[in-house]
Formats: C-alpha cells, structure tokens, sequence
C-alpha cells in the first residue's frame, strides 16, 4: 500500500536563526547541508528528517535530537502511529528529490510537491525491521569510512615523526623553492572539455575530481577537447596545485593513467631524483602549508595562487632516501585503503540494492 507525505508526515518549515543562536545552546542548528551553529530552541523533535528546501536537496540527514532547521531545510516528521522515522530516512535516501526540482540554477523544492510524494507503507514493525536491517549495512559503512580515516592519520603521524611538524623553519633539513626541485612547471591545464565522454579516451582532471586523501573520485568525466595535445597529458613525476577558488592549494600526485589536466589546476614536473612526489603531498598537508596558502591568495571574487608563486614556495628536502622510505610507507597504507575502499563499495552497492527492493 502506498500513502502520500501528506497522509503519514508533517513538514515543519526552517526559520531564521538570528534569534535563537547560541554558541552554547542546547540544540544544533541544521541547513540543508549539516550543522551550522547551536540555539536555544528547537522546531523539530527527535527523530525528524532533514530534506533541503534549497542548495542541496539530495542528501537527507537523520536526527536523533531535537533541533532549529534554517529557511533552507524542510523538516520532516512522521506520524509515529504509521510511520517509523529512520523507515522515512532510508526511502529518503533512496528517492531522487531532483526529479522535484522547480528552478534552472540554485536546486529547489516546494512543501506542495514534497506532500505529493507517494511512499510505500507497510506495517510499523515490519518498518522497523527494514529499517533495522539497513542500520546494520549502514552501520558497517560507517565503521569502515572510520578506518580510513585513522589510515590517513596514520600516513600524517608518520610524516611527522620522521621529518616533524614543521619541517621549513625547523632547520633540520634544507630548504628549497619549489621551481628548483621542478624539471619545469607552471603550466596550465587544458580549458575546455567537450559535453560527452569519449571511451578510450583520456581522462581528464579537474579540481573537483581530487579527493582529500589524494586519490581520483570514480565519477566518469568528458575528454578535454585538447585530447591529442601532449601538452597537458600527465607523466611520471607530475604534480597538480589547484590555481583558483575554494579549493585553491589541493594537490594532487600523479602515479599512472592515461590523463591530462583541467586549467583550473597547474602542474610542476619534478624532479624525482631531489624530490619525490608522496613526500611533497604530505608536506603539502602540513598546517605550514595550509597558512602559506592563505597568505598567498589574491582575488576577492575568486581568490588564487598563480604559478610564479607556486614555483617560490618554499619546500624542505631531506635525504632523497628517507624520502623514499616514507612513500614506501605511504605505498603500504594505500594498499590498506584499497581494501578498506572496495569493501565499502561493496557495502554501498548492498544498501543501495535494499532500499530499491524495499522502496521501488
């Protein structure tokens, strides 16, 4: 049997904050995208979904505690004599609120199409066994994002116990720009990509396809229109800086792969023989770093980093043999995270496959 939202739920809509903000409030403030601060009251009770009225609208947040939403988040809270709550979440995070969407720029969703959602309603404890069940895989997901986590901390340990936290001023190795440890460097990426991928092609990076921990996300990109140009494809020893936006001073070492880089990313070949690739990623981690990245932005509207001052950043260089014997490290970790990485995608293509036979 299938019921409608407006038949099994209430959506309380998000206010603004200004009133009830409090650093040491009780309740966490929630926007579409997570918690924004505290407050001294709440809208929703425990047990309310978090759906995006505006900005992200595809990414439900279950809360387990009563809270303030902003005017950008839609709170939705069941009827508990028919409806469980974390059943609400999962056919949530199942349904595509996109196919909802009423503009052409920033994403939306309107309370009348939200109340038109028709979901399946089975009985309260049958609910909350599904939902028992897709805890339990989720649960799983969670634990092993958890032991990537501490493998990344792990990698950051090590770089500190063998070259310290600040290994730039703290005069125990020499120091170089980064220009010198470059065979050449500062070139742009290529600027355009066309609008449908090609297979056997390339691929083509751009910033929002490099992760945190250094690794690509899966997701498939288009060819560059600049496929056959060998000016922008990748080669053993190449390292990309991100030049402009949020994310100006991510980067990213580049292994293997049939690749070439976006213009919004600038690439240095180094030198291996004085510099290795892992070793640079890792300092470029380092809270040093993240300062002179600050300091070193210009721009109001898009602040970034170009590649004259990339080239003077100052890079330590220890013993091109300790170098080695930390990416050898890094090297044993990663295969750790490979691991770590399938079982949650295994464990992703599990849940994903439960909420559509119960959902669909």
């Amino acid at each position: 049997m299938k019921k409608f939202f407006a038949e099994v739920l209430e959506i309380k809509n998000g206010r603004n904050q200004k009133a009830v903000e409090n650093p040491d409030g009780l309740y966490p403030i929630y926007g579409s995208g997570g918690i924004m601060g505290r407050a001294d009251d709440y809208i929703c009770n425990a047990g309310t979904v978090i759906v995006g009225r505006k900005g992200t609208i595809n990414n439900p947040i279950f809360v387990n505690e009563p809270f303030w939403n902003v005017d950008t988040a839609f709170g939705l809270e069941a009827n508990k004599d028919v409806l469980y709550p974390k059943y609400l979440f999962y056919f949530c995070k199942n349904f595509d609120f996109e196919s909802l969407n009423t503009t052409v720029t920033i994403p939306s969703l309107t309370k009348n199409n939200l109340l038109k959602i028709q979901m399946p309603i089975v009985s309260l404890s049958e609910q909350q066994k599904i939902a028992a069940e897709l805890d339990t895989i989720q649960s799983a997901i969670d634990n092993k994002k958890q032991q990537l986590a501490l493998l990344d901390e792990a990698v950051k340990s090590e770089f500190v116990e063998m070259f310290g936290e600040n290994p730039v001023e703290s005069g125990k190795w020499k120091v170089e720009r980064l220009q010198s440890l470059s065979k050449s460097g500062g070139a742009y990426g290529a600027q355009s990509a066309s609008s449908e991928y090609k297979k056997n092609r390339p691929r083509y990076i751009r910033i929002t396809d490099i992760n945190e921990d250094g690794s690509l996300n899966n997701d498939v990109v288009c060819s560059s229109n600049n496929d056959d140009d060998t000016t922008y494809k990748l080669v053993k020893g190449d390292f990309l800086f991100a030049r402009m936006g949020a994310t100006v001073g991510k980067t990213y070492a580049y292994s293997s792969g049939d690749m070439i880089f976006a213009g919004y990313l600038i690439r240095f070949q180094l030198n291996t023989e004085k510099i290795d690739p892992s070793f640079l990623f890792y300092f470029t981690k380092t809270e040093w770093y993240q300062k002179w990245v600050k300091n070193n932005q210009s721009g109001a509207a898009q602040p970034g980093i170009n590649s004259n001052k990339y080239g003077n950043l100052l890079v330590p260089v220890p013993p091109l043999d300790l170098q080695i014997k930390f990416a050898s490290f890094v090297e044993q970790i990663d295969k750790s995270k490979f691991v770590v990485k399938q079982q949650i995608a295994d464990l992703q293509e599990l849940l994903d496959s439960k909420m559509q036979e119960y959902f669909s």
